[in-house]
């Protein structure tokens, strides 16, 4: 009987050439989800260094930008989030099987389930392991992050604070959960990583790129619930649940606060 990932009979690797043509996804010798997590993380970090020069005037002849602007910067700030998901997508697109049988990103009925099952388990974990954070290291540790920082400037511009939450519970997710459970997951798993184990490397990623020193190990902690969306499912359409489902009560109180 033939698996579905193509990887031939067990313990036989079949040669990458031949395959190629039908996304054997070899490049270079290597996966080609190792390639699309350095394109993704690559452009993130590009981006985000522009972007950060833009907003804060560090570029000369650039003044920082004023409060009537902040909605279109709100937009700005999310650009190096979508570059998260152009990695993925384009090799799985070049050299995978597209990114409809690669990371099955459509969710169906039990995907919606577990991911909000898993998600409410994400903003468990956070609160508790935030809340002994607090007691341990006190409460000055924790600082908002940029973005909140944005919204809140938004004061009450319905509109933008819209557009905020929706980046927030759906784009965010989407992009991130391409690079870290799509990208990221399928090639360990093509290396016959242990599942466990891709679960805890994905959340380590997870909490490396909210870049919030104070929140690691909540983050972490939220990274591994997540992760058990698309452990149970087997299906990247069930993370993104998961990961939306954990986004949206913060966005909420933050549309409701500002």
């Amino acid at each position: 009987m033939s698996t579905p990932t193509g990887d031939g009979e067990p313990g036989r690797r079949e040669p990458a050439g031949p395959r190629a043509p039908t996304g054997d996804g070899l490049v270079l010798g290597t996966h080609w989800g190792l390639l699309a997590l350095f394109i993704g993380l690559g452009g993130y970090h590009l981006a985000g260094l522009l972007v950060g020069l833009v907003v804060t005037g560090a570029e000369p002849g650039v003044g920082p930008l004023t409060v009537p602007e902040l909605g279109p910067v709100l937009l700005l700030a999310f650009v190096p989030n979508l570059l998260l998901g152009v990695g993925p997508v384009l090799g799985s697109r070049l050299w995978g099987q597209g990114p409809r049988s690669d990371y099955a990103l459509l969710p169906n009925w039990r995907d919606v389930q577990i991911g909000v099952a898993c998600g409410g388990f994400a903003l468990l974990a956070g609160y508790l392991i935030n809340l002994l954070t607090i007691t341990v290291y006190g409460a000055d540790e924790f600082t908002d992050s940029p973005l909140h920082g944005l919204a809140e400037g938004l004061g009450d511009d319905v509109v933008w604070l819209l557009v905020f939450a929706g980046a927030l519970v759906i784009v965010a997710p989407l992009t991130e959960e391409l690079l870290v459970r799509g990208a990221l997951w399928n090639a360990l798993a093509h290396y016959r990583v242990p599942a466990w184990a891709i679960v805890v490397l994905s959340a380590v990623l997870f909490a490396y790129l909210h870049a919030e020193p104070a929140r690691t190990l909540a983050l972490f902690g939220q990274g591994v619930a997540i992760g058990l969306a698309r452990y149970v499912t087997g299906r990247l359409g069930a993370s993104v649940v998961a990961h939306g489902t954990n986004n949206l009560p913060p966005a909420i109180l933050l549309f409701l606060v500002s």
